[in-house]
């Protein structure tokens, strides 16, 4: 009897790894299914950026050849770009409904929120074909959008702004300048609440209205050097970096570090079961199905959470996620301890840093030029990993501290012990390096359940596991990750206030 169940373990074990791969392959096909009616972060992250530079094209300079250079900087016609900028994302956001209505699958408060984004787009295109001197297209936009808008602040705000640029416009009776003040944002307030000032002949709100702006656009330059200016620096470097590693590589192909030769690969004292073991039930099923049991077990509903309260939760389950993964890790490759020396390895001596910093560099270009191209594929569809949403809404320090903590610590360091720790190396028993780095990457990127995403993070898994293979220490590949994230989560800081 001891005999057969030895012998029928093995067989038992993988019947349940088949079924648990099944499920979490349906899981993960309908995720990314799902993920492809969801708008992209990075479509509301340009607008955010469009609304910046609106406000630092009211900058004016103390002399005219740093005004040359700032409007040059700007752009000549920055009201024509931010009209295109929010006419493409409310074309994309009324593509996204069309396709709900046809039967995609999509929450009513999914769908509510796109249709208040889109009335929100209106209002704002209405207040730019004004101050492009198309008032009569303005007005009527926002008679058509108080007519059908679902929001009654919205109509009442449509309306407002329809009389305000009405022909032979007069004050009315009525305190409208709050309604506008809490209805607009940025910018699109600041014109409208002018544009009432100037029927008022308010001139004492005028010229305070106008230091304000000054001030404002002040913030916005700042504002804009850290979200644009700081990783064009770092991209510009990592061309100049990537181009001379090029170099090397066609007169030095001996020395080249972006080639990967066969003698980078690990010693692999297990077989394909232990890789597929480790990935399903520590990684896909412990986050598809075992946190979500036992979250709803609990009884925890994040609905009616706030930003701080979701942050711990999402923190939470990362930290549950990473106990379990990094449990059946052990469990699973503890039958051949003692490893091979390269495996694992957190050497803090060493010239880690500079190969974190360096792939840091050379993955800002490379990871924007793939992305450029993925929204061209996406249209701004596809979805995005919903931290990146909440972290936008973060404006409490608290829940932005647990948020960093979450994303430049706790996800780089059990990220990069399962996929280049322990998949990147293990694949080598079986694939060429640079086969074993894309297949990586590629399960890398799956993982993050976002269709959007799934070329950006290949391309960044792809030099993360270069990165791990050069310098065989994971200090490397999470000190790369780690400033990923981080750069991620200060533009959606910066962005979001």
């Amino acid at each position: 009897m001891t005999m057969f169940a030895k012998e029928s373990w093995p067989t038992f074990k993988r019947f349940i790894l088949i079924g648990l791969t099944i499920l979490a392959l349906i899981n993960i096909t309908l995720s990314l299914i799902q993920s492809w009616q969801q708008p992209q972060v990075q479509s509301r992250l340009e607008l955010y950026q469009t609304d910046l530079l609106l406000q630092a094209a009211e900058f004016k300079a103390d002399n005219a050849q740093t005004q040359q250079v700032l409007e040059t900087a700007l752009g000549e016609t920055p009201y024509e770009s931010a009209r295109e900028e929010y006419a493409e994302a409310r074309t994309e956001v009324q593509n996204s409904l069309v396709v709900a209505k046809d039967g995609a699958k999509i929450s009513e408060r999914e769908r509510l929120e796109a249709r208040n984004f889109l009335e929100q787009i209106d209002l704002k295109l209405g207040i730019l074909q004004a101050q492009e001197g198309k008032v009569k297209e303005a007005q009527q936009r926002w008679a058509e959008l108080g007519k059908r808008a679902r929001n009654p602040q919205v109509a009442s705000t449509a309306t407002i702004l329809e009389s305000l640029w009405a022909e032979n416009a007069t004050a009315e009776p009525a305190p409208i300048a709050p309604v506008l003040e809490q209805n607009l944002e940025g910018w699109f307030r600041d014109r409208a609440i002018e544009q009432l000032y100037r029927i008022q002949q308010n001139r004492e709100g005028l010229a305070q209205l106008a230091a304000e702006r000054q001030m404002t656009a002040r913030a916005a330059l700042t504002k804009l050097a850290i979200v644009s200016g700081l990783p064009a620096f770092c991209g510009l470097l990592g061309v100049i970096l990537l181009l001379f590693l090029a170099a090397r590589t066609v007169w030095q192909p001996q020395k080249s570090l972006l080639t990967l030769p066969e003698t980078l690969a690990w010693q692999v004292p297990w077989d394909g079961e232990t890789i597929w073991q480790v990935l399903i039930v520590g990684f896909f099923f412990a986050g598809q199905f075992l946190l979500p049991l036992f979250f709803g077990f609990l009884g925890l509903d994040p609905t009616g959470y706030n930003v701080r309260e979701k942050a711990f939760l999402v923190l939470a389950s990362y930290l549950l996620l990473a106990a379990v993964g990094l449990s059946v890790l052990y469990v699973s490759i503890k039958p051949y301890f003692p490893l091979p020396t390269d495996w694992f390895r957190f050497e803090v001596r060493g010239n880690w840093f500079l190969w974190g910093l360096g792939g840091y560099l050379i993955a800002v270009p490379v990871v924007v030029v793939v992305s450029l191209i993925n929204q061209q594929l996406w249209n701004g569809q596809g979805g995005s990993n919903p931290i990146l949403s909440l972290a936008l809404q973060a404006q409490d320090w608290v829940a932005l501290g647990v948020f960093i903590f979450t994303a430049s610590v706790a996800a780089p360091v059990f990220e990069e012990i399962i996929f280049r720790g322990f998949l990147l190396p293990s694949l080598t028993r079986y694939l060429p390096v640079w086969a074993a780095v894309a297949t990586s990457a590629l399960v890398f990127a799956t993982a993050h359940l976002s269709l959007s995403e799934v070329l950006p993070l290949t391309a960044l898994g792809g030099i993360l596991g270069v990165v791990y293979a050069r310098s065989r220490n994971l200090l490397a590949s999470i000190l790369l990750h780690s400033f990923w994230n981080s750069g991620t989560l200060l533009t959606l800081f910066v962005l979001g206030r």
